[in-house]
């Protein structure tokens, strides 16, 4: 089965193209792709080019536990530089369907680069969703692990929970991303962020990501923190958003209306032998 390879800061994903297999891509078998010893390793899988009456393109994105994700900000823009370097697009805007929604994206800086425009954030309970009363999720509170947090929610056309701290860290993050995340209060679970503002252009995030785990970047985690900041009026519309991986700039324009900006890397172009599903043909 052959394969593409690429990392956005860090957040490693592998494409395949449809008419590479030989029928769907069952769960055991994207968990086995996905597994840093026994397959290739990665955060997860974007199928496509896949047909779409929307856009001109569609994927589809899958986390390493088997799941579908409904939006991937680095998926998009990594499924972008993949169109680039099969030349199915050029340096004009092109629009990619996912479950999530339909996102315009631009190849820039000869490949290097890639800007997506990530929709419209939402922090009404209902659209994330979080259970409770209609509202917007903003500056409530949660007891996890017998501590309290303060905590807003959000949609990117996926689930966001976004924790206000001083100094987040990989060890909150590894040690209570993954209970927040099957928090009853979260229905579909949700993906968690540790933020800390720097300043009124900067936030600082940790990343636990919904059927992934620990991540060193995310797209829309960046673009669910950074508005968080800016509708608590911490940060302006344009912000560097800091993750171990590297850097994202997310701007703003009116409605939260988000575009995510940064670069795709290129590892390397494979062959999957059958041997890694347990066949030898």
């Amino acid at each position: 089965m052959r394969y593409t390879k690429y990392h956005g800061l860090g957040n490693d994903y592998i494409v395949i193209r449809p008419d590479a297999l030989d029928g769907d891509l069952a769960p055991d078998a994207i968990s086995r792709i996905c597994h840093r010893n026994f397959g290739i390793g990665s955060d997860g899988i974007l199928l496509g080019p896949t047909k779409s009456t929307m856009s001109d393109f569609g994927v589809r994105i899958f986390n390493p536990d088997g799941s579908e994700a409904e939006k991937s900000g680095n998926g998009l823009r990594i499924f972008a530089r993949f169109l680039w370097d099969h030349d199915l697009v050029q340096t004009d805007p092109f629009t990619v369907e996912t479950p999530g929604g339909v996102s315009e994206c631009r190849v820039l800086n000869n490949g290097e680069s890639v800007r997506v425009e990530m929709g419209i954030v939402s922090f009404d309970s209902g659209a994330i969703p979080v259970s409770g009363p209609v509202r917007e999720v903003l500056n409530e509170e949660m007891q996890i692990g017998g501590r309290p947090l303060k905590y807003c929610a959000a949609t990117v056309g996926n689930p966001h929970c976004i924790v206000l701290c001083e100094t987040p860290t990989a060890e909150d993050a590894r040690q209570r991303g993954p209970l927040i995340e099957i928090d009853d209060r979260f229905p579909n679970r949700t993906n968690v962020q540790f933020m800390q503002v720097l300043n009124r252009n900067t936030i600082k995030i940790e990343i636990w990501e919904r059927g992934a785990g620990y991540t060193l970047s995310s797209g829309t985690s960046s673009t669910a923190a950074a508005a968080t900041a800016h509708r608590l009026g911490l940060c302006d519309s344009e912000i560097n958003v800091q993750m171990p991986g590297g850097g994202l700039q997310v701007q703003f324009r009116d409605g939260f209306v988000a575009t995510l900006t940064g670069p795709v890397t290129k590892i390397c172009d494979g062959d999957m032998s059958n041997e890694i599903f347990g066949r030898r043909h």
